[in-house]
């Protein structure tokens, strides 16, 4: 009988390479219509504005108060779904890798978004959802992607470029669905050593989501700095 330590490698190699295949619709569109829904609202979650006007409003106006709180909402929510769409184990993967995902997408734009309001910037603006896009990839990421020339700035530059550029939300885009593949690949190798303890695997899942949303979250609120409202 294979040991504890293969077969938890044979789990891994099965989840990883497959991620693709197991959600075919992610692609650039797919980011797109997450930043959409999150923006505007989508089932029981409020627009963005939404949801950080009512944390400036508990917050009595102390912006830097209502961004951590605003932070620590979707730090939870994406800690819940993680949880849940980690306790069956590696071998779930076939349910619960497109949920994750696309999880991930709603809840993190939606984080960056009600930032992006919080801090002055106009939602409607396709510039702002450039700079959402590069906020998901993190900080390390977009410095590759503009020493690169991939993409033009960092996200507050985005935000305030003279014009928009199509091309470049459209790589932004694609480099955010390949930054949430991989970040779930990564998850379902780790989930995978805990498949026989599932509650361990949930503790695993909520804590990576909550983690790389809490850092997301902090590097748009030290790249998206405040602007005047018109």
């Amino acid at each position: 009988m294979a040991g504890k330590g293969s077969v938890s490698r044979m789990a891994g190699r099965y989840v990883a390479p497959r991620l693709p295949a197991l959600a075919p619709d992610l692609n650039a569109g797919f980011v797109r219509e997450a930043l959409h829904r999150a923006i505007h609202g989508i089932g029981p979650l409020a627009p963005a504005a939404v949801a950080a006007e009512r944390r400036l409003h508990d917050a009595r106006g102390h912006r830097r108060r209502a961004l951590n709180a605003i932070i620590d909402d979707h730090v939870r929510y994406a800690g819940a779904q993680g949880m849940l769409t980690s306790v069956g184990g590696a071998f779930t993967a076939v349910v619960t890798v497109p949920t994750n995902i696309t999880g991930l997408a709603l809840i993190q734009a939606r984080m960056v978004a009600a930032i992006a309001h919080l801090r002055g910037y106009d939602l409607d603006d396709p510039r702002v959802h450039d700079a959402v896009l590069a906020c998901l990839l993190g900080e390390e990421k977009v410095d590759a992607l503009v020493r690169a020339s991939k993409i033009p700035a960092p996200p507050m530059a985005l935000a305030t470029a003279p014009v928009h550029d199509p091309e470049t939300q459209r790589v932004l885009a694609a480099e955010v669905t390949s930054e949430l593949v991989a970040k779930v690949a990564g998850k379902r190798a780790a989930v995978a050593v805990t498949r026989k303890v599932p509650i361990v695997g949930g503790v695993v899942g909520m804590g990576v989501d909550g983690l790389a949303t809490w850092r997301i979250g902090r590097y748009a609120g030290s790249e998206l700095r405040p602007r005047a409202r018109r």
